[in-house]
């Protein structure tokens, strides 16, 4: 009798989530249509919130007339107790949060976990609010997609369509900080989704108009920056522009090869250390604020500043060294922030000094230097993010001056074929390579249709410990089909070994080496299942084995198999016995 009662109790609490699994199934498309416009609402209003912390709580820990010691302490503390935070619970809350992003959508079935989400918009809030001089648009742009891949998997979607949602978030969390809905939908699909004709579109352009519209109604309509008009004095600054936009290219690979080379050596100390480390940057800014309190905080008030020509050259030029310093030990440190307020200040200045030299030597031919200042921003922001049209557009919509696209578009374009010569390599996408991530590049994507290495992949039945020595490895894998091993510790694989180098190591008599020291635990050849097994050919050709690890893309040390030349062959239709 008490089970009889019981299953009409169960079959009351099931019946909703049967309708609701019954209704996605039908009107999938309009239930994602609603959750575009609630996430473009939800995203906006965050956003709006992530700007009046910041700016409010940063007016009040070191105000403008605040005692100097103020704009020491407050960056050493705020780092401090941002780094521990960072390290004990929110880990996935360091940095940008564009890369995180990216990772999500391509590596992580578009998973961002709620902790991750809190974790970003507080922690950033606090370190940015402390004066480190870092960009809350990056940042942003995680608590949106982090916010759709919540609401999405919360209400039971399917994988592929919570994926769909991180490109939406994201596109709604820039167009409220930016307050430019176009370049917002840009930047989506040109550098989150990496693709400028993706299926989403229409949903990326309603949520971003959606959080725009929240943002207008909140705060109002005023733009980011207000900017003067802008005029052409002479053909001739055509060729100024495009001084700027060689002085912008070589700034941006400088900015970046700099943040990459000193991320990766704070990457090198023991993980211990790593909620001691954003120190640095809060030590760095500290010192710099004592004497120049401009550094501190994101700077736009001083962008403004430039853009109207309310700045002295001399400043100008001694905030370009000391923010470029500033942000990039700040960032290489781990703390949480992004770059794109950063390129900005660095654009407006690096144009401001430009348009001064250049109107200095030719005041009847050049306009003033607050309007280069205004292009350097597009400038910087196309050099170091990568993302030429979104910078076109973002620089339109803010100056809302047609007649300024025409030298932004000569500018960007040398800054861009510069920084993409001498830096090959997207930032962000470094930035995910060093975190174990890697991220899928434009020519992966579009490589549809190939036999992929997932096709022919192995479980990996025969592998050897970091620790075992060079002779046990041998003896080993003396009667092994193979002619090379995945090397694996405890945290998974750390490097891969031929039989060749084993014998080598045993003819110098290195017999008792541990395995550990013949691999680089850091940059290793692997293959992961969504590539082409042509490359997986060429790299086994160019290290010289028959076999290749296949490892995640979210962790470059986790195995997921491997992949052999037997196999490789065997998918083209080549039957072989295995290597001898």
């Amino acid at each position: 009798m008490k089970e009889a009662e019981e299953q009409p109790s169960a079959a009351w609490w099931k019946a909703p989530a049967r309708q609701w699994t019954l209704l996605l199934q039908e009107r999938d498309e309009q239930v994602f249509l609603v959750l575009t416009l609630l996430i473009g609402a939800l995203v906006g209003a965050i956003v709006v919130a992530f700007i009046l912390l910041t700016e409010r709580f940063g007016a009040r820990l070191y105000p403008g007339g605040g005692a100097a010691w103020r704009r020491l302490l407050v960056p050493l503390t705020g780092s401090l107790g941002m780094g521990y935070l960072l390290f004990r619970y929110f880990p996935e809350a360091r940095g940008s949060g564009v890369p995180q992003t990216k990772a999500a959508l391509f590596a992580r079935e578009g998973r961002i976990t709620l902790g991750t989400v809190v974790g970003k918009f507080f922690c950033t809030s606090a370190t940015l609010a402390s004066g480190i001089p870092l960009g809350r648009e990056g940042p942003a742009v995680q608590v949106g997609a982090g916010l759709a891949s919540v609401l999405g998997r919360k209400l039971g979607l399917r994988p592929e369509k919570v994926k769909a949602l991180l490109p939406v978030g994201a596109a709604a969390a820039i167009a409220a900080a930016f307050n430019t809905p176009l370049a917002a939908v840009l930047f989506a699909l040109e550098e989150v989704v990496g693709d400028l004709h993706a299926p989403v579109l229409g949903s990326v352009v309603l949520a971003s108009a959606t959080s725009w519209a929240m943002l207008r109604l909140l705060l109002g309509n005023d733009p980011l920056f207000q900017v003067p008009q802008y005029q052409l004095v002479s053909p001739l600054e055509f060729v100024v522009y495009a001084v700027l936009g060689v002085a912008g290219g070589l700034v941006s690979v400088v900015f970046t090869k700099l943040l990459l080379g000193m991320r990766e050596r704070f990457l090198r100390f023991p993980r211990k250390t790593v909620w001691l480390q954003p120190l640095a940057g809060g030590l760095v800014v500290g010192l710099m604020g004592w004497f120049v309190p401009q550094v501190l905080g994101v700077g736009y008030k001083h962008v403004g500043d430039a853009l109207n020509g309310g700045m002295a050259v001399r400043l100008m030029v001694l905030l370009l060294i000391l923010k470029f310093l500033a942000v990039t030990i700040s960032y290489a440190s781990g703390n949480a922030g992004g770059i794109f307020g950063p390129s900005l200040f660095i654009g407006a200045m690096l144009g401001g000094i430009v348009g001064n030299v250049a109107h200095g030597l030719l005041p009847t031919y050049v306009a003033t230097p607050g309007v280069y200042a205004l292009v350097g921003m597009g400038t910087a922001f196309a050099g170091i993010v990568r993302a030429p049209m979104t910078s076109v557009v973002m620089i339109f919509e803010i100056t809302r001056d047609y007649a300024v696209v025409v030298p932004l578009m000569i500018s960007n374009l040398v800054s861009f074929f510069i920084s993409s010569r001498l830096q090959r390599q997207p930032i962000y996408d470094v930035l995910a390579r060093q975190d174990g991530i890697h991220l899928p590049n434009a020519e992966t994507r579009q490589q549809q249709g190939q036999l992929r290495v997932i096709q022919a992949m192995r479980t990996a039945t025969e592998i050897l410990a970091t620790q075992m020595t060079v002779g046990e490895a041998l003896e080993k894998t003396q009667s092994s089909q193979f002619r090379s091993w995945p090397v694996v510790d405890e945290r998974g694989v750390m490097g891969i070994v031929g039989r060749s180098s084993l014998q080598k190591a045993l003819a110098e008599g290195a017999t008792t080496i541990p395995l550990s020291g013949l691999v680089d635990s850091r940059d290793f050849p692997h293959v992961h299942v969504d590539q082409s097994l042509h490359l997986a050919l060429e790299r086994m050709g160019a290290a010289q084995l028959d076999t290749l690890p296949v490892v995640s893309r979210a962790d470059v040390h986790k195995l997921e198999g491997i992949v052999t030349l037997q196999d490789v062959l065997g998918s083209y239709g080549v039957d072989l016995q295995g290597p001898k």
